[in-house]
């Protein structure tokens, strides 16, 4: 079943027929895919990764995406939204993560619960219910895992972060978000008592795998992480921008 969508991005107004949940779903993993390589074109390979598909399924969403011009897809070149594509994506995206805070800031929900509950969330289309949402909520900049929130123009705040991984010893940083959203390694940093905004102090970097030993807060203990861990926690220089 087809839905009407009216899109308010980038200062015009936009009614489209759209999209089942699977092609919401599409559309959203595409624009991820682009932001990982750059905004360069994606494979259908890739997309079926992401998505757990078939690549001959995906394939014939590419085409389906097309013919309602939300992709550009030419055989053996790859995959790119087009500007059309790009605004339902942010739309998307943009109340998956209102609804995320909504879960945790008004609901009460822990930051490893709610990624699920949004992806059902998103797909509701009320432009009114957004902004309404968005108003309610303060019109918060960044979800509970530190993933900026698009706002009705589809404009993202920038934080210059790195991972932790990539960080130099004796500095120190905050924590600003993860790249890794599934829920054992969010209970993982819970565990830890490590949340957005906390301070990071590298101590040691292990020569041999890389682990790292991190003062958080200023603490008097140390905690250990393995390099896999550290790389999907993100940071900026506390004192930086």
């Amino acid at each position: 079943m087809s839905l009407k969508i009216c899109l308010d991005l980038y200062n015009y107004y936009i009614c489209v027929m759209e999209t089942s949940f699977t092609e919401e779903n599409y559309i959203k993993a595409i624009f991820k895919l682009e932001e990982l390589n750059q905004s360069k074109a994606v494979s259908t390979n890739d997309i079926a990764i992401k998505l757990s598909m078939q690549p001959a399924s995906v394939t014939d969403m590419i085409k389906r995406l097309a013919e309602k011009k939300i992709v550009s897809y030419k055989k053996y070149h790859g995959v790119l939204l087009t500007l059309k594509g790009k605004k339902i994506a942010l739309t998307i995206i943009r109340k998956h993560r209102l609804w995320e805070v909504f879960l945790v800031k008004k609901l009460n929900f822990k930051w490893d619960e709610v990624h699920e509950i949004a992806e059902q969330l998103e797909h509701i289309n009320s432009n009114e219910l957004v902004e309404k949402l968005d108003d309610f909520l303060g019109n918060p900049k960044f979800d509970p895992h530190g993933d900026a929130i698009p706002d009705k123009e589809g404009n993202m705040r920038v934080v210059n972060s790195i991972p932790l991984s990539a960080a130099n010893k004796k500095q120190s940083y905050v924590f600003s978000g993860v790249s890794n959203h599934e829920t054992k390694f969010l209970k993982y940093l819970t565990t830890l008592n490590l949340s957005l905004g906390n301070t990071i102090n590298i101590d040691s970097i292990n020569d041999y795998d890389g682990s790292l030993k991190i003062v958080i807060n200023n603490s008097k203990t140390h905690e250990f992480l393995s390099e896999q861990v550290a790389s999907h926690i993100l940071v900026h220089l506390k004192n930086g921008k």
